[in-house]
């Protein structure tokens, strides 16, 4: 080993030592509890520990770290107590995710980790967001993010690396290249040379270190953040290592060539480190085997505090409300007799996003074109005027990366919001949604205090990629929350309660609404609250229950045919008002439900399946359902009236009235 003696003190080197030993100790003891059948899979990151311990000491205790699977030395340098770690690894209460999630897929804001999700490559990008954070707040830190070789395949990588160049950010993105993705060889991953061949195509330094040498590791990175922490920017580190183990416990190793072992079993990081320190008088027989004694009983102290750990009892609505941070959402209703004036539908909208800003300066706003430009329906424009570039953010075009950045900024404290060009796109980024914002509170109590606008809809003749009502899709995903204004008033204070909300909030905007609907709505900042429907007009024979676009179909259609009915605006789809569906279904008994969406699948058949089970003795016909065909969204004038439900509505209404 090549270093310069002065720079370390024989206590830093054998403080590295003891980190480096502990992993692999602990994993020694893991291969014998998952054999037993008490920890039921395990990632082994034998061989590949240098990396994990030399990194982490080499931070600062308040910069976050993102490790994967086999980072073990992370959370240990970080001193997580092991007995809390081994219940995590046994699925306990006590553990970081309550038994809801197992081996590293946890984090720790006491310990700044956080861990990852089975995808892997998404965290990349909430890096980015916990680095964009200390940026705004002027904080002089880095944030280190971990991916395997094979991972660096995925999309996620390369969103994430560029919008850290883009922005400047001081993340030290660190893949582990052990040569296999699983048992697939690099040669099949990937046709560049070296990772470190990436760097420059994204205009940032690459490093490459030996991964099997701790001090390099250590003395790498420490230079590396030091250097960050003064002027900020992204860095690619690339650790040559390799995994001596198999993917997983389970897979075995008989894919790698017994020489490839044997040739790695050499360059052990932990056994060379150990003959070094003995070659250099700083560790003796005795002081070594002191050294192991410790740790092992350390270990199987915090097994057995771990082993009489709890076990978690599944209570039903402890279970439902850990999907959401608790949040009492007092309605702020405007001043009494203040002032209000006409608005255009995206008026209110913009409205909302100006005050909220104003009331919240931890927010950040992010989305393609929504600075200078004002975004491509202007919603935001003129804001970076008021606000600045440094809260209203042009992103590339890279919608998962920016969800992910949301998800680190929330970590760090801030809110977001994230536009969705057109709501159709948010399919890039569908994996951020559904996996990360949706699942992180329940998974380890890290609240997405993220709001995704979603321009959506049909009648503007865009075709079946600017057209589509996918509001579906996300009614059906738990830990979110879904809103669907359909008025101006509507607009802006449910966006004003959606950014208030601390939880992931899509907020659906209908396109065609924009400039077509005008209304009176106040002036001054008021909030609507999330999870309450409206009642737009009142009869006896009829219940029309919708949102969006459906309410404004139904509302002309009323006072065409002058319907005695109710028109129900759900306003919120998730959660959506149980009470005020009751209450028309049993006042009128007869029942329509009306959405833009297609028919199947849609959240008219979820509501319909409800009424069935729990208002059946009130209904005096069948309830009924109006909806968009089961096709893409087509693009002549002519297809798309075909296809969208209301020429369809008045055949129902009149049916359903005549049974």
């Amino acid at each position: 080993m090549q270093f310069d003696r002065k720079d370390y003190s024989n206590e830093q080197l054998l403080t590295l030592y003891r980190a480096l030993l502990k992993p692999r100790l602990i994993e020694e003891k893991m291969l014998i509890l998952l054999r037993q059948g008490k920890v039921s899979k395990w990632f082994s990151g034998v061989g590949q520990e240098a990396i994990a311990v030399g990194s982490t000491l080499a931070l600062n205790a308040d910069e976050y770290i993102l490790p994967l699977h086999r980072n073990l030395g992370v959370f240990t340098a970080r001193e997580v107590p092991l007995a809390r770690l081994f219940g995590q690894w046994q699925g306990k209460l006590d553990g970081f995710t309550k038994g809801r999630d197992r081996s590293f897929h946890f984090g720790s804001n006491e310990h700044h980790i956080v861990g990852m999700i089975s995808h892997l490559g998404p965290q990349l990008a909430v890096a980015d967001g916990i680095a964009l954070a200390d940026l705004l707040d002027q904080q002089k830190r880095v944030t280190l993010v971990y991916s395997g070789d094979g991972g660096a395949s995925e999309g996620d990588f390369h969103e994430a690396l560029n919008v850290a160049a883009v922005w400047q950010l001081p993340v030290i993105f660190l893949v582990e290249n052990n040569g296999y993705g699983l048992s697939t060889p690099s040669n099949e991953q990937f046709r560049c040379r070296s990772f470190i061949d990436k760097g420059p195509a994204y205009g940032m330094e690459a490093v490459q270190v030996d991964g099997n040498n701790v001090l390099e590791v250590y003395g790498t990175i420490q230079r590396l953040a030091h250097d960050l922490r003064q002027k900020p920017r992204p860095v690619l580190v690339e650790a040559i290592t390799f995994r001596m183990r198999g993917h997983e416990e389970a897979s075995g190793t008989k894919y790698v060539p017994q020489d490839l072992l044997t040739e790695w079993a050499a360059k052990d990081p932990v056994t060379n480190y150990e003959q070094w320190l003995v070659a250099e008088e700083l560790l003796s027989e005795t002081g070594r085997h002191r050294i192991r004694e410790q740790i092992k009983v350390e270990i199987d102290e915090a097994l057995q505090a771990a082993d009489a750990l709890p076990a978690p009892v599944a209570d039903e609505a402890t279970e439902l409300a850990d999907m959401y941070q608790p949040f009492e959402a007092p309605e702020q209703a405007p001043a009494t007799n203040g002032p209000s004036s006409d608005k255009r539908y995206l008026d209110a909208i913009s409205d909302a996003l100006r005050q909220s800003m104003e009331r919240y300066p931890e927010l950040v706003l992010m989305g393609q074109d929504i600075a200078e430009y004002g975004g491509v329906f202007k919603a935001t424009e003129g804001f970076v005027a008021q606000f600045g570039k440094a809260r209203v953010r042009n992103t590339p075009l890279c919608e998962s990366a920016i969800l992910g950045a949301s998800l680190g900024l929330s970590i760090r404290k801030k809110k977001s919001m994230v536009e969705m060009q057109f709501a159709d796109f948010v399919t890039c980024g569908f994996n951020q949604i559904v996996n990360n914002l949706a699942k992180s509170h329940y998974r380890w109590g890290q609240n997405a205090d993220v709001v995704v606008r979603m321009p959506t809809g049909a009648g503007t003749a865009a075709g079946p990629f600017h057209s589509q009502s996918n509001e579906a899709w996300f009614v059906h995903t738990p830990g979110l929350k879904v809103v669907y204004p359909s008025s101006p008033e509507d607009a802006k204070g449910l966006l004003n309660a959606a950014i208030a909300d601390p939880n992931p909030v899509l907020y659906f905007e209908h396109k065609l609404l924009y400039r077509s609907v005008t209304g009176t709505v106040p002036d001054e900042y008021y909030t609507t609250p999330i999870g309450k429907a409206r009642l737009v007009r009142e009869g006896d024979n009829l219940s029309i229950i919708t949102y969006g676009l459906g309410v404004h179909w139904a509302t002309q259609l009323a006072e065409e045919l002058a319907l005695d009915c109710d028109i129900l605006d759900l306003r919120t789809l998730l959660p959506w008002d149980e009470e005020a569906v009751r209450q028309t279904v049993t006042k009128t008994g007869r029942v329509l439900l009306l959405h833009e969406d297609t028919l199947t699948g849609g959240i008219g058949g979820e509501i319909a399946a409800w009424i069935a089970e729990h208002c059946f003795e009130y209904l005096d016909g069948p309830v009924q359902r109006v909806a968009s065909l089961d096709t893409a969204v087509p693009f002549a004038p002519t297809l798309e009236k075909a296809f969208l439900p209301q020429q369809r509505l008045r055949e129902r209404i009149e049916k359903l009235l005549a049974y």
